[in-house]
């Protein structure tokens, strides 16, 4: 029994600033596995690669990450373009891999399952359903509401929405993202629509406003804490998620692990590449680290 199992691609990521561009691995799964190196967690990814980009694989097993990778033609490759407002990029997405199906999950229990899916086909739902009948299970819905075209990454409404959101007891969106799948811009009356729709937890991140969590009808602001430097804030959502669950599966509040959590993604903006410190330096962040309480308050209200 894992504690968290992470289901999701690895990606061949460009990433493109207004300071640099670099080449790495990426997705959700990547992410969020390298953030929890570190930390007292058993933990399982499950991904999909090209023969060629094994080693990735490799050296995740050199840091003791436990990865159990499905043969596929391709690997996804995105390029990710940020403008000088790093909450917002332009998508590409060159290569496609193949997807995750019950027929090809391997016999894991976990007590939370987190599903990263990078495009609207990645992961069934009749798998995550599977999964939802073994333990709870956990959603970045980014990659459900993205498809592609001519190379080019758009975004439509979710059409299994309704039929697989009762199943998920953790929800994590943008703003941007709860808009599509829910059809408003307002945040209180999206996180609402999505827990109707099942989820027990709603998170919605506000990028450098902070982010709010709805559970059991009551929110819970989570403030962004000031980054020193902005440098990359590719898989600052994934950190965020990894900090969150993190603290979630070891019986921490809403509060305690959406502060942990955001703490984290502010230690990732500040370098390229993954999240690469241990839970002592976002504890203390938590503890010492600037932030606006009253920017995440407005950010909803006004």
């Amino acid at each position: 029994m894992y504690d968290i199992c992470t289901i999701g691609h690895i990606t061949l990521d460009k990433v493109v600033t207004t300071q640099s561009t670099n080449y790495m691995p990426g997705g959700t799964s990547f992410y969020f596995s390298k953030a929890l190196r570190k930390f007292d967690v058993s933990y399982m990814l499950v991904t999909a690669l090209a023969e060629q980009e094994n080693h990735i694989v490799a050296g995740l097993r050199d840091e003791n990450i436990e990865v159990f990778s499905q043969h596929s033609a391709h690997t996804v490759y995105f390029e990710n373009i940020y403008s000088a407002n790093q909450d917002h990029r332009e998508q590409n997405v060159l290569q496609k891999a193949a997807p995750f199906t019950v027929a090809q999950m391997p016999a894991i229990d976990a007590k939370i399952f987190h599903l990263g899916p990078l495009l609207s086909d990645d992961i069934t739902v009749d798998l995550l359903k599977v999964l939802a009948a073994k333990g709870m299970v956990s959603l970045d819905i980014q990659g459900f509401l993205r498809y592609v075209e001519n190379k080019k990454v758009f975004y439509t409404d979710w059409a299994d929405k309704k039929e697989a959101l009762a199943h998920v007891s953790i929800l994590k969106a943008n703003e941007f993202e709860m808009e599509v799948v829910t059809g408003t811009s307002d945040v209180i009356e999206g996180a609402k629509y999505l827990a109707a729709l099942g989820v027990k937890e709603v998170i919605i991140t506000l990028g450098s406003k902070g982010s709010l969590i709805y559970k059991d009808d009551h929110f819970f602001q989570i403030p962004a804490y000031k980054p020193t430097a902005i440098i990359d804030a590719t898989g600052c959502g994934d950190t965020y998620m990894a900090g969150y669950l993190s603290k979630k599966v070891k019986g921490a509040g809403v509060q305690e692990a959406g502060e942990f959590g955001a703490a984290m993604a502010t230690l990732k903006i500040q370098s390229s590449g993954p999240f690469s410190g241990d839970a002592e330096m976002v504890e203390e962040v938590v503890r010492f680290g600037e932030c606006d309480r009253e920017m995440i308050a407005q950010a909803i209200y006004l």
